[in-house]
């Protein structure tokens, strides 16, 4: 297995390769980092350990996102454009923004890339038609502020999708899947890539509001029909709502 400094040639640890889970501006940093050092084989890692479940995932959340074609849609935290893909096969034009340049720089999905804190967006009021974000709200230093930049930046009629892990209901999925993102996903991580990153991920699903903390904020912000989906046993959830 590939050590977890494998980048790190003067033998410090990675930001991200921390026993406690970094907060604030340490967070931010880390998050940039760790997805700049991963990005090159990301989406194969994202296949091998979701035997390919990612992509029906995006599928769904593009379905649910439920705009008429031709619809301007930020994919916010896009990484290497797998929604980007997905948003433009249903006829949308979407634009990607993350934080990480590597990230954009192994975009393959030919929508315009956009290097942006997603909790500040250039862009204006109410201009744009919807938003997706693929597995990304537990990686934010702030959701209030993303949720709060949502509302602003969706018009009204507008949708958004947000798709991220979950944790299922049912306590026999709930210890497999434990067992398998705690100790499998590590270990492919570590084969295939960084297993400090994916060592990391699991563990971040701890910064996750629990479902009716998130649909009370995005209430807050305009989203007042938002839905709570669980998908494949609720190992993962999509929440779709309306900008009213």
């Amino acid at each position: 297995m590939t050590s977890a400094v494998h980048d790190h040639h003067d033998g410090e640890r990675a930001s991200w390769d921390t026993d406690e889970l970094p907060q604030g501006e340490a967070k931010v940093r880390a998050v940039r980092e760790m997805f700049d050092a991963i990005a090159p084989r990301y989406d194969l890692v994202n296949r091998v350990m979701t035997f390919r479940l990612d992509v029906r995932w995006r599928r769904k959340t593009v379905d649910l996102l439920s705009l008429a074609a031709g619809s301007t849609v930020i994919d916010l935290a896009a990484g290497t454009g797998d929604l980007c893909v997905d948003l433009a096969a249903a006829g949308h034009a979407p634009i990607a923004f993350d934080l990480s340049f590597g990230m954009l720089a192994a975009g393959r999905s030919g929508a315009p890339r956009v290097q942006a804190d997603i909790l500040r967006l250039p862009l204006a009021d109410g201009s744009v038609d919807g938003a997706t974000c693929g597995f990304a709200l537990r990686n934010l230093a702030d959701l209030p502020a993303f949720f709060a930049e949502l509302g602003r930046v969706v018009r009204r009629g507008g949708r958004i999708a947000l798709l991220d892990v979950g944790i299922p209901h049912n306590r026999l999925v709930r210890f497999g899947n434990g067992i398998y993102f705690g100790h499998v996903v590590p270990r492919i991580g570590g084969l295939l890539s960084d297993g400090a990153a994916y060592r990391y991920l699991p563990k971040s699903v701890a910064y996750l509001p629990p479902p009716k903390q998130i649909i009370a904020g995005l209430h807050a912000v305009g989203f007042t029909d938002t839905q709570h989906i669980p998908l494949s046993g609720g190992i993962t959830q999509l929440l779709v709502g309306t900008r009213s």
